[in-house]
Formats: C-alpha cells, structure tokens, sequence
C-alpha cells in the first residue's frame, strides 16, 4: 500500500498506536503532519516523504486549524487524517456517581471534541482530493462495566457516532471515515500491565486468540482502512480486540 505522495495528519502520534501509525504512513511514502502534546519521539521513522512533528494541544481550535492549514498549504493537499488522542485516567474516571464532574469535562474534550476539531478543519481539505479518517476508539464504547470509568467509555461510544455522521455527511466529496475498536492492547495507555505478569497473563488468558494486542496491530488496521483497499468501506467499526467482543 503505498502513500506516495499523499499528506496525513496523525493526532496523538507521539507515542503507543499513533506512533506506530506514524511510522508505517512514513514507511509508505507519506508526508506526515504529526500532532501531541509530548515531546517528538527519538524512534520517529524517516522516510521519502516530509515529516512535521508539532507539540501542541489538540483541543486548541487555533493550534489544530493553524496545523492542518499549514499542512495543506505546504503540499497542497489533505489525505488521510488518523485520531489516536485519548486518556484513561483509572484513577480519577469512575462511576458518574463518584467521579468529579471536571473530569468528565476533561475526558470528552481530549477525547472527543479533538477529533471534531481536526475532522472539522481536515474536511474543507479533503473535499478537493477526496480522503480517508481513522478514529481510534474502544471495546469499551460498546459495553457496560461494573468497575467503570464512564467518561472514557461514553467518550468513545460518542466517537463512533460522531465518525458515522461523517462518512455520511461527506460521501459524495470522496471522504471515508471509519473506527478502529482496540481491545486489550499493551500501549502507554495500559503500562501497569508491564509491571505485573500476573495481570498480563491473565488478560492474555481472556483474550480468545491468547495474548494482548500490540499497538502495531492497530496500526495494520488503520493502514488498510486509510488505503484504497477500503475504497468501499466507510461509516463502520473494525473490531481489533482477538475475539474479546464475540465472548459470551
């Protein structure tokens, strides 16, 4: 699949799913816009193409309009446009019984409202050439838990709403959008898990295929949802959890 000569914007591809995303667009030949709010990474790939690391807050309209407009100056174009921004906080997102209502307003801003802003300042782009979107949400989003961190999963069931919307608002311009549902993946997000084997294997013991996910399995997904080998797949889900969600 490759990405030659075509400009994508990756938010939150500083580290974990996104940046395994990042480099494998930089492999394919793409320019790459990168977007988060940690400092640039030391394993970010290079490639044939232009890569823009920028620090910032996805949640700033101006930062995120200020980005994608400069990106689509520079090449004249806006392709793909991948959302890996998000948070768990396991400590301060709880039931909405107990959780300080701030932190709710927190989550949904990082975790959604950043995906409205650089889908809403990516689509004017994307309307000229056509596109795809990637928007990384959870199993989470389609399920209850009763040790719940319920900003996050409503956070995520909202994105997939929000993506369907989308894909069919723009169809007709040639823009697809889809989400790409991770289950148990050992990203930064889920770095406890390094530090007790025991919690892994028996996470990996309920994962139907028998370990956990690596963020570059969610990155071969997004690569082919991105590419026109999906040129008729748009406004849905791709489950990527080892067969978690089809448990009874």
């Amino acid at each position: 699949m490759s990405f030659q000569g075509k400009t994508a914007i990756v938010a939150g591809g500083g580290g974990g799913m996104g940046l395994a995303c990042v480099n494998d667009l930089i492999a394919a030949g793409a320019n790459l816009v990168v977007i988060d709010l940690k400092p640039q990474p030391s394993d970010l790939a290079a490639g044939s193409g232009d890569v823009v690391y920028r620090q910032g807050d996805a949640t700033d309209e101006a930062f995120v309009s200020e980005v994608i407009d400069g990106a689509a100056a520079a090449t004249g174009r806006i392709d793909c446009l991948v959302n890996t921004t998000g948070v768990l906080w396991f400590d301060r997102d709880k039931s909405i019984c107990d959780m300080d209502m701030d932190v709710w307003d927190q989550v949904m801003a990082i975790n959604l409202k950043s995906v409205a802003l650089t889908a809403r300042h990516a689509i004017p782009h994307m309307k000229k050439t056509g596109g795809a979107m990637v928007h990384i949400a959870s199993i989470d989003a389609m399920r209850g838990d009763n040790k719940p961190q319920d900003a996050y999963g409503a956070s995520k069931a909202a994105l997939i709403r929000l993506s369907k919307s989308i894909a069919i608002q723009f169809a007709g311009d040639g823009i697809r959008s889809n989400t790409i549902l991770p289950g148990p993946v050992l990203s930064p997000m889920q770095d406890r898990w390094k530090d007790n084997q025991s919690t892994l294997d028996a996470i990996s013991d309920f994962v139907p295929v028998g370990r956990v996910g690596t963020p570059q399995d969610i990155a071969d997904a997004c690569m082919f949802l991105l590419s026109d080998k999906a040129s008729f797949v748009t406004g849905t889900e791709l489950i990527v959890d080892g067969g978690c969600l089809a448990l009874p």
